[in-house]
């Protein structure tokens, strides 16, 4: 397996779901800017949408995040996702659904905002949807989905951590920055972390 991947992008998610899984893999180093490969090939020609994460597998290329994470999960680490058919699968694909359609997006204005202009508007989605996540933690879930770490916690852990990018402080949700430390703290996690230059030691 050859993971195609950008350093902190959401591709991060399958990234620590490939730790968590313990399987092997190789890591493909891609500038979205530039559509490119770390050897210089046009990324493209790999997947013609050319964005991350893609996942090179013995069968063919598979993208998307919630996509390449149920799959790994599903194929070899089960405790990672509810078994299929339940009404916890489905929690677990309405969550995703939540990240990779609001969560996710809410981003998106601040990626391309002017340099030196004022985020605050900008910020504001990000600032709702964290508002509801929080609400969700607050229940007395140690993860997103309860008690047990999900592929979904990956992929949140991995989005959530742009707000430090552009200056939105987690101080004013307690249970979200308890929540972030906690995934952090994971040894998987601190792993891809350290792999992809994100964190010393």
């Amino acid at each position: 397996m050859k993971l195609y991947y950008s350093p902190g992008s959401c591709s991060l998610a399958v990234h620590i779901v490939l730790r968590e899984a313990e399987l092997p893999y190789e890591l493909e180093k891609i500038d979205l800017w530039k559509h490119k490969t770390a050897s210089g090939d046009d990324y493209y020609q790999t997947n013609p949408k050319g964005t991350v994460p893609a996942l090179e597998l013995k069968d063919g290329l598979l993208t998307e995040g919630p996509a390449i994470t149920q799959y790994l999960a599903d194929r070899y680490a089960p405790t990672l996702v509810p078994a299929n058919g339940t009404l916890e699968r489905a929690r677990l694909h309405e969550m995703l659904n939540y990240l990779s359609s609001d969560f996710h997006k809410s981003f998106t204005p601040l990626f391309y905002l002017a340099s030196g202009a004022d985020a605050t508007s900008a910020q504001r989605p990000v600032i709702a949807k964290l508002t509801y996540l929080n609400s969700v933690l607050a229940q007395g879930r140690a993860y997103i989905l309860g008690d047990t770490f999900s592929v979904a916690d990956a992929y949140l852990f991995a989005l959530a951590r742009w707000c430090a990018n552009f200056n939105i402080s987690l101080d004013a949700f307690s249970e979200f920055k308890g929540y972030m430390a906690r995934i952090e703290a994971r040894p998987a996690v601190k792993a891809a972390l350290h792999a992809e230059g994100l964190e010393e030691g």
